[in-house]
């Protein structure tokens, strides 16, 4: 299927064309979603487009993106556009006052938390074809479905009416409900009363790369009586329509925190939830948030996006120090993905960790002095330059060493021609819990005036180009946001 704006892709990260600024962080912890009141009017109950830009951060559970429900003994209605716990897409439609559901479901997986995916559901039950009634297409492409629902496999019936768009029942965006709540990203999300449309109207294929997927201005749709566009533009008012139409949503157990700038456009990295050795920790806040068990031991939370070359900065949160934690780099190690500077592992030669307890720096099971131990509450900055083949780290803004890096082993000799950023739990005693933040969305709240890097990209506590006065080996560097507009530098 069509790439989504991978980061070696750079006219897919160019600034010509349609950017979206924000996204929304939905996390499924906190029971987070948005809902709008029934509206008492309505375009069509028979045909809407619905299309959302998602970006996943959990896996193998029932994920509701977007749902309409009335649950009155004996009425009963229902409809769901969502993810199942098998990770395919589905759409399903009950009727109202029985047991009778109608259901699509795609024969395509969705499994990659580190990219954006595109999704539109376009139905219109007057279409003589039952197969032109639901339509789902992902990335600019129709894709498969199966059909399901009890107690027929058929194709909603022609003419029949369906609850998106209906007048009389409460609406809500990443959940049914309350229940079964998304966890991720959602981008520009739309909703189209009274039209099957293609995912043309919604993006477009790159002119250089026709591969590639992006976005394009949805201002000039017609939405409809009860359409919307969420750009979630303002952390203020996350809910708010930009459609004209004033379908604003109410945020549940959302707040000015969850407005993101890791976006369709622009991809920041998060934490990689497939890279769970061991399946002991979990992950959290849009795979920022990393926490392990009395249990885990030489454990990371590594990066979705590895580096090769260029400079690159991130920063970690202290939030509840293992007895012995680390924060520092990784390279991509399939045969030794549990453990992190252990002694005698494969990859420990390539593996740098700044330690919590002593403050030193590790590499091939042996240390040296390098700075200050840090503890709960201290956010210690990650500088990488694979173009110098050095490390340096900062805690609460001030680089430590005097502003010495530690010296690497370059990315394209390390064996795996990369490095990613990480955090490690080098205990079994205790549990630990670092926050991450790559520049898209933080798991911790910055201060008031969050910095960004020399490209304006990413929201930081510290500036990635300064070390609190200190140089870097005697000379000023700028470090960047790993995110795809960034990575479109370097090819």
């Amino acid at each position: 299927m069509p790439l989504i704006l991978p980061g070696n892709v750079a006219s897919a990260t160019a600034d010509a064309g349609y950017n979206v600024d924000n996204s929304c962080r939905f996390n499924d912890g906190d029971s987070a979603y948005m809902s709008r009141a029934a509206s008492g009017s309505i375009t069509s109950n028979q045909k809407f487009t619905l299309s959302l830009w998602v970006k996943r951060g959990a896996l193998g559970t029932y994920q509701r993106l977007y749902g309409m429900a009335d649950t009155t003994p004996g009425v009963y209605a229902q409809e769901i556009y969502g993810f199942g716990s098998d990770n395919t897409l589905y759409y399903q439609h009950r009727l109202a006052g029985s047991d009778v559901s109608y259901k699509s479901t795609t024969n395509m997986l969705f499994r990659d938390v580190g990219a954006w995916y595109h999704t539109v559901l376009a139905v219109d039950t007057t279409q003589a074809t039952d197969t032109n009634r639901v339509k789902i297409y992902v990335n600019g492409t129709q894709v498969d479905t199966t059909q399901g629902g009890y107690p027929s496999t058929a194709y909603i019936p022609q003419n029949n009416s369906v609850w998106f768009n209906y007048a009389s029942l409460v609406s809500n965006l990443g959940a049914l409900d309350g229940a079964g709540t998304f966890d991720g990203y959602i981008a520009e999300a739309v909703l189209i009363d009274g039209q099957q449309l293609t995912p043309t109207s919604f993006g477009e294929f790159d002119s250089d790369s026709p591969t590639i997927w992006k976005p394009i201005d949805v201002s000039g749709l017609t939405f409809g009586t009860n359409g919307f566009y969420c750009k979630f533009s303002d952390s203020a008012d996350l809910g708010a329509d930009s459609s004209g139409n004033s379908n604003d949503f109410t945020v549940n157990n959302l707040d000015a925190t969850d407005s993101a700038t890791d976006v369709p456009t622009n991809n920041f990295a998060t934490l990689n939830i497939l890279d769970n050795a061991q399946s002991s920790a979990t992950y959290s806040e849009g795979n920022c948030k990393w926490v392990t068990t009395t249990n885990s031991k030489y454990l990371w939370g590594r990066s979705t996006i590895g580096m090769s070359a260029g400079k690159w900065y991130a920063e970690f949160k202290a939030t509840s120090i293992p007895e012995h934690g680390y924060i520092g780099i990784c390279v991509d190690a399939p045969d030794d993905d549990t453990t992190f500077l252990t002694n005698g592992g494969a990859n420990d030669h390539v593996e740098y960790g700044y330690k919590t307890s002593d403050g030193n720096s590790y590499n091939n099971t042996g240390s040296s002095s390098y700075g200050d131990t840090y503890t709960d509450g201290d956010i210690i900055g990650v500088y990488l330059d694979l173009d110098n083949n050095k490390l340096y780290f900062a805690k609460n803004g001030t680089i430590q060493n005097s502003g010495t890096g530690i010296s690497i082993t370059a990315a394209a000799s390390n064996g795996y021609g990369n490095y990613f950023f990480c955090c490690a739990d080098g205990t079994s005693g205790t549990s630990g819990t670092f926050e991450a933040n790559f520049g898209g969305c933080p798991a911790f709240t910055l201060a008031d005036a969050a910095i960004t890097d020399d490209n304006d990209y990413g929201n930081f506590e510290y500036d990635p180009s300064d070390g609190g006065g200190s140089s870097f080996d005697s000379a000023a560097k700028d470090f960047l946001a790993l995110c795809t507009k960034n990575l479109a530098e370097f090819g």
